[in-house]
């Protein structure tokens, strides 16, 4: 039964990313089913996002910005913007009456959970966090000493404080992706079509536009006769990207995103990927051998963490991004076109690593945290020496 505008709404806070956004968007899908009130925090990047979970939801748009990487210049302006974010958080969290706060890391998070310990006793709301990647980000490794609740994908996830209060539930994945679990993998037949997937993340990847199609003409005719590739391409790469698979005679679906990425992925029989969290997770959970290239950016090489999670587990291949050449992902692709076995064996891999019940769970948790009880027994708060 859906509960009415006056019930204390739980206040989702993400923004940035899809790696942020998504896992935001599962649990506010699984709590909305469940009759709460949901309030969505984000930025100004993500004030446009649509969703049918944040459909109905209250939406606010924080002042804010990332200290990373911008000088001091740039950091001061960030930790101004941030404490007028924390301002009008606090204001809108009085007014709504939150009952909780979950935060979904980078800095769009900071000012909703810094504000929420800011109200007096009586009314603060609980608060929680969920961290994606194998690495604690730097927002969560900020606010994780003071909040009730520290969520995590994995459970060696790096640089978890020892005070924090602990639990292992997954990355939430949305619906469509989670029902992909357990619907298994058919590896190519010896003469059907073979289906490629390249995914460059929600801000793309032109490494992807330049080095997938020159591998792809590298490969035997017999190979590139059979394939198929489905590539995210950023829209000003797309010309150069279509020219060189029409060159290479291999039909190709091109667009800056594919909203039916549960379709793209239940076709595919491999996947050449970022490794951001929301990435890996999905693999999981569609059971999808895969090539990742880690992001070299990435704050505290925590893509890096990400793929070495599945590549740990025999589900996918890892390939630093100076050594992704044409002719090095070219010989990758023929052992596992021309060996259909490994791509099956790669595949039952990581679907063994899949949590399609990670929004449940994590959902079970904070609406524990509602109830001002104990969280279900799955919490529990880790001693330093088992990280």
């Amino acid at each position: 039964m859906m509960r009415g505008p006056a019930v204390r709404p739980i206040v989702i806070a993400a923004g940035g990313t899809g790696g942020h956004l998504f896992p935001a968007e599962a649990l506010a899908a699984e709590l909305v089913a469940r009759g709460e009130r949901i309030a969505l925090m984000t930025d100004q990047r993500s004030a446009a996002y649509e969703s049918p979970a944040f459909g109905n939801a209250e939406r606010f748009v924080l002042k804010g910005s990332g200290l990373a990487g911008h000088g001091l210049r740039g950091a001061a302006r960030g930790a101004l913007a941030l404490a007028a974010g924390t301002i009008e958080a606090r204001r809108i969290l009085t007014r709504l009456d939150a009952v909780a706060v979950v935060g979904f890391g980078g800095y769009p998070s900071v000012p909703p959970l810094l504000a929420a310990r800011t109200l007096p006793r009586a009314t603060r709301p609980a608060t929680a966090l969920h961290e994606q990647n194998g690495v604690l980000g730097r927002a969560n490794r900020l606010l994780a000493p003071g909040a009730d609740l520290l969520a995590l994908s994995a459970a060696d996830t790096a640089r978890v404080p020892g005070t924090a209060h602990v639990a292992v539930v997954g990355n939430p994945v949305r619906p469509a992706l989670a029902a992909l679990a357990g619907r298994g993998f058919a590896a190519p037949g010896p003469e059907g079509a073979i289906r490629l997937l390249v995914l460059g993340g929600s801000l793309g990847a032109r490494i992807f536009s330049d080095i997938v199609p020159d591998a792809v003409a590298l490969l035997p005719e017999a190979l590139r006769q059979r394939l198929v590739v489905t590539q995210q391409t950023r829209a000003e790469d797309l010309p150069r990207v279509e020219t060189a698979y029409r060159a290479a005679g291999v039909p190709a679906d091109l667009s800056p995103f594919f909203g039916d990425i549960a379709v793209r992925l239940s076709m595919a029989h491999l996947v050449v990927a970022r490794a951001g969290a929301s990435t890996v997770a999905e693999l999981a959970c569609a059971g999808r051998p895969a090539v990742l290239v880690p992001l070299p950016q990435a704050i505290d090489d925590h893509q890096t963490a990400n793929a070495r999670l599945l590549e740990s587990a025999g589900a996918a291949w890892v390939m630093a991004q100076p050594s992704f050449t044409p002719q090095a992902l070219a010989r990758q692709m023929v052992a596992m076109f021309t060996t259909p076995a490994v791509l099956s064996r790669a595949a039952a891999a990581a679907a063994g690593l899949a949590r399609p019940d990670a929004a449940r769970r994590l959902a079970d948790l904070v609406q524990g945290l509602t109830r001002r009880a104990e969280p279900p027994t799955i919490m529990r708060q880790l001693a330093p020496e088992s990280r």
